[in-house]
């Protein structure tokens, strides 16, 4: 049973995101958690000292999240009646990464499915703080869906790595899994290429291949000395459908969620981006 959470803030964005979960995984046996977490809209009222006002507002909140979350979820529904998918609506009074990643933890979540930007949808972002902040600290993968992104099949994914990180099975089975539904190719892109891989190199690509068997896989070597530029040229060149990065000390994506490097990728992928957090559960 795959275990999904699909945080929303009632955008187009977000529900975007829960129709490309619903379709990614329409071949698996699903439960499929529709997150709407509501502090920030209680705080942000204004300076309230009033503690039975406070509790008002959170109360009348609380009621209109729920609604709003009902209705989504008669609209997923209808769009995606599919058996194999039990879905259901979580309100929750409490800050976005606290309340998903109590989830994660709660339910042994496997994959967190959102949109890169919400309702502000500042255009001139690649990622919204809502995102950018699940990315970094959620404790499982994250599957981030750009603005307006269409679905088909991930045929072509993109994996850039050095091959100096010891994946973890868990979140490399959810890969193989999710590709083996496809038959998808996975490109892996060694961006750092030295005279000789290490051992622990050769052993960690010999790795790759048992965990990822389900997939085809191509492995391939640039010159290019700037990781974000050597990343966008291969998603344009070889029509890449998904991008497949690991969230951890020292690897490509630490830099490149830096904001000034996420807002240059964000100029050339225009595709969902798949983050492994690579953390033992």
């Amino acid at each position: 049973m795959r275990k999904i959470v699909v945080p929303t803030d009632f955008s187009d964005n977000a529900y975007n995101a829960l129709v490309y979960a619903c379709e990614i995984f329409k071949y698996e046996r699903s439960e499929i958690y529709i997150l709407h977490a509501y502090a920030d809209e209680v705080y942000q009222l204004g300076n309230i000292t009033d503690r039975k006002l406070l509790e008002a507002k959170k109360a009348e909140i609380e009621q209109r999240s729920a609604q709003s979350l009902k209705e989504v979820l008669e609209k997923i529904k209808a769009y995606s009646p599919n058996p194999r998918h039990s879905v259901s609506t979580i309100p929750a009074f409490g800050s976005l990464i606290d309340e998903v990643n109590d989830l994660v933890n709660r339910e042994n979540i496997d994959i967190v499915v959102m949109g890169t930007r919400g309702a502000a949808n500042d255009r001139s972002i690649t990622f919204g703080s809502n995102t950018l902040m699940v990315m970094k600290y959620i404790q499982c993968p994250v599957l981030a869906i750009p603005e307006n992104y269409k679905y088909h099949p991930p045929r072509e994914l993109l994996f850039p790595t050095n091959y100096l990180i010891p994946y973890k099975r868990r979140e490399l089975k959810l890969l193989c899994e999710l590709t083996g539904s496809f038959r998808s190719n996975i490109h892996m892109l060694y961006i750092d290429p030295m005279k000789k891989p290490s051992l622990r190199q050769e052993d960690n690509k010999e790795f790759l291949k048992k965990e990822l068997r389900k997939a085809n896989l191509t492995f391939e070597t640039t010159e290019e000395k700037d990781k974000t530029m050597a990343i966008s040229k291969y998603i344009v060149h070889q029509n890449i459908d998904m991008l497949v990065m690991v969230n951890t000390r020292h690897s490509h994506l630490e830099d490149m969620l830096m904001p000034s490097t996420v807002n240059t990728l964000g100029l050339h992928i225009k595709i969902p981006f798949l983050i492994l957090q690579n953390i033992p559960r």
